[in-house]
């Protein structure tokens, strides 16, 4: 699958699992089933996966650690704020560019309205 194809899967699956759930739980009740969730769709999909950083010559491997990494292209970066700051954008940049991958998305289940707590990031072009 590319990228936005899988985008439209996680999308819908959020949608539908902030409907069911509601705003204001921990990142964590989100992170665990929106992974089954997007499993069930039949995507794969990783938990926590630590993205290394290098720095004057020495690799890092627990430099960072990803929420959900989707079919090994997309990452997702979970929230349950009430406001999303821009840092939480700037960190999935930063996520992609150490990963090298092109689209992420950071999902924010406090917003009240799921529509209103989904960005998308892109890392160079699609």
């Amino acid at each position: 699958m590319h990228e936005n194809e899988i985008g439209t899967v996680i999308i819908d699956c959020a949608v539908h699992l902030h409907q069911s759930l509601g705003p204001g739980l921990l990142e964590t009740v989100y992170e665990v089933t929106l992974a089954r969730k997007l499993e069930k769709r039949g995507l794969s999909v990783q938990r926590q996966i630590p993205i290394a950083i290098e720095f004057e010559g020495h690799r890092f491997e627990e430099g960072f650690r990803a929420d959900l990494i989707v079919e090994g292209k997309v990452i997702l970066e979970l929230k349950s704020v009430e406001n999303v700051h821009p840092a939480h954008k700037k960190q999935l940049l930063t996520y992609l560019r150490l990963t090298g991958m092109k689209l992420g998305y950071l999902l924010n289940f406090g917003d009240a309205l799921m529509k209103d707590g989904i960005t998308r990031i892109i890392n160079g072009k699609l």
